[in-house]
């Protein structure tokens, strides 16, 4: 029950949702397949996309649709009331839709477009537009990122003073919202708001050092004195007079009257009607039919086995002292932690080029877009997470894996192999890039990202780190296994906390005695999850379907079994639901029997 406000290509994003309608098997090659799209079902799709484009005017401009440049979101009732009747009477007729003709690949795009559109339709239903706030952040923090578009024109410099002029109504939309969560008990926890204001205050400064500034500081060479001027005093006028007062007005709202009123409680359960809701993003999030319970019961299983590969790791190392006692050697020795910011970015850029080095190994296919290394922007660091990526959704921009350098003696060295691999490559930059680049898919395809595969991949590529040769220094495998100690843990906690009664205390603990997460990492993730219900669950559950169809691929094909060709089968047709992975790979093994057989025959 929250306003999905991640950077770049996952504020674009129109993921799948919790509704599993009966799929059809598929039964031939898909990415070989006719990229002509039933007639009927295309209308339904034009007819969505055109929808999307006409109440995100930042992603219409994004694809090349002028009139929507310099125009901010409308976010208020009506236009939200609309877009959902919309939204609804278009997925109503996609269910009516007759699928007996389709081909499978229309099947698949006629399954994740539903998959989409009632996501939207639920979010609407649980009042997520009531939540633009997360423990991490908010849309006040991600709203700044208009400041970091490329400006090469004085058109596009005007086209950012209009969605600066804009910026009042955004907020006091926003405020709106909150202040509708605040009268109905839908807010995030109180707890996790300690510290919310930093992420507000950080843009409470003079003129000169505000990043909404920073575009008249520089011009193309070719702008003329005069233009410079003239930008320049229309900048810092807007800066000063609008923009900054709307943060403190923001700051004081937050600080005085939405963060002393919000709830008490963490449990999504205790929401209004909060035991749907969560099965709901249960659903959602892991793109299969489980329920609460069944999540909480694998990841106790997964923690087991994971916890004896750790207790392994520190038998090898020689350590004496209990498993507790080697988690805050970890957390506490200075051997393991960067002293500057630049040590520990030159880490993670040292490690990303080795991965780079491995890719032609395990993938046929490469994108060609390549990616940057940078900090985690300071005004939302001291909440965020360790890392993340950031894709663009521009053909010539380059992705970015983020590196949070704030409190670096809570960043330690022996996780940074893990989380390059799963950020950057073959994590996330190599799977969202390619999945951009499959121009043979309908944009609402192309677009998107359904958390269980992406997290999932992402995971599977911390895993397929250690069959590449990383993880060579003890520690560093720790940190690995850690890693998915952390993710299997989130089953349990996730679960825990919003369906079977389990205190945040509870879960910092249950956190914190299974990982060798630091402490502050820990508590920033907690309350990530208590801020975010369900989200946490799709790492670990894609992961486990991946790794089980490439045993099944293995099994199946014995000794002409092909990694390059396996991962190929996995991202060749973009990010889809579990389910419809499991077919694609169930295709993909029959299909390589075939060829194998006709080489025998020949």
């Amino acid at each position: 029950m929250r306003l999905l406000i991640l950077p770049v290509l996952i504020m674009l994003s129109l993921s799948s949702c919790s509704h599993h309608p009966t799929t059809t098997q598929i039964d031939k090659p898909i990415a070989h397949q006719q990229t002509q799209v039933d007639a009927s079902l295309q209308a339904i799709i034009d007819q969505s996309w055109a929808v999307n484009l006409a109440y995100s005017p930042e992603l219409a401009a994004s694809l090349g649709d002028a009139s929507a440049a310099g125009k901010l979101d409308d976010l208020s009732v009506e236009t939200l009331v609309k877009k959902n009747q919309q939204t609804l009477k278009i997925l109503n007729t996609l269910k009516q839709l007759d699928r007996t003709h389709l081909s499978t690949a229309d099947v698949i795009n006629a399954k994740i477009l539903q998959d989409q559109l009632q996501n939207e339709v639920d979010q609407y239903r649980f009042h997520d537009h009531y939540l633009p706030i997360t423990a991490e952040s908010g849309f006040h923090a991600y709203i700044s990122s208009i400041a970091k578009a490329r400006f090469s024109s004085v058109e596009d410099y005007q086209h950012y003073l209009a969605k600066l002029n804009q910026l009042p109504r955004y907020f006091a939309q926003q405020t709106y919202w909150l202040k509708q969560g605040l009268a109905s008990g839908i807010t995030p926890a109180k707890i996790t708001l300690n510290g919310f204001e930093d992420s507000i205050s950080a843009f409470i400064v003079p003129v000169e050092a505000s990043g909404y500034f920073t575009p008249f500081t520089h011009y193309p060479d070719y702008f003329t004195a005069a233009e410079k001027q003239a930008l320049t005093e229309q900048g810092r006028s807007t800066v000063a007079q609008i923009v900054l007062p709307l943060y403190q007005q923001f700051y004081d709202f937050m600080t005085q009257e939405y963060i002393p009123n919000a709830r008490i409680s963490i449990a999504a359960s205790t929401l209004p009607d909060g035991k749907a809701f969560y099965q709901n993003r249960v659903e959602y999030y892991t793109t299969l039919p489980m329920t609460a319970e069944e999540v909480h019961q694998l990841g106790m299983q997964e923690v087991a086995r994971i916890k004896a590969e750790m207790e392994q790791v520190i038998k090898n190392v020689g350590f004496e002292g209990s498993f507790a006692d080697f988690l805050t050697f970890l957390r506490t020795d200075p051997q393991f932690y960067p002293k500057t910011a630049n040590e520990l970015l030159k880490e993670a850029a040292f490690i990303a080029k080795k991965a780079d080095a491995i890719l032609p190994k395990y993938f046929s296919k490469l994108p060609r877009t390549p990616y940057g290394i940078a900090p985690v922007p300071a005004e939302i660091a001291p909440k965020y997470t360790t890392g993340r990526y950031s894709g663009s959704n521009r053909d010539d921009e380059p992705g970015y894996y983020w590196v949070n350098t704030f409190a670096l003696n809570k960043r330690p060295l022996y996780e940074l192999e893990a989380l390059t691999l799963h950020e950057a490559v073959p994590g996330h930059h190599l799977q969202i890039s390619l999945n951009k680049e499959l121009t043979n898919l309908p944009n609402f395809r192309r677009y998107s990202y359904i958390s269980a595969f992406g997290e999932g991949w992402g995971l599977y590529s911390e895993y397929l780190g250690l069959e590449a040769g990383f993880y060579q220094d003890p520690y560093s495998n720790f940190g690995r296994l850690t890693y998915e100690m952390w993710r299997a843990a989130r089953l349990v906690v996730d679960t825990g906390m919003h369906a079977k009664g389990w205190s945040r205390q509870q879960a910092i603990d249950f956190m914190a005695g299974n990982t060798a997460l630091s402490m502050h990492n820990v508590t920033t993730e907690i309350d990530r999850y208590i801020s975010w219900p369900g989200q946490a669950l799709s790492y670990k559950i894609g992961e486990l379907t991946i790794k089980r169809l490439r045993a099944k691929a293995e099994n199946s094909l014995g000794k002409d079994f092909d990694i390059r060709k396996f991962h190929d089968a996995i991202l060749e047709n973009g990010s889809v639901p579990m389910s419809v992975l499991e077919q694609m790979i169930d295709e993909f093994i029959t299909r390589q029997q075939a060829i194998i057989k006709d080489m025998s025959n020949v």
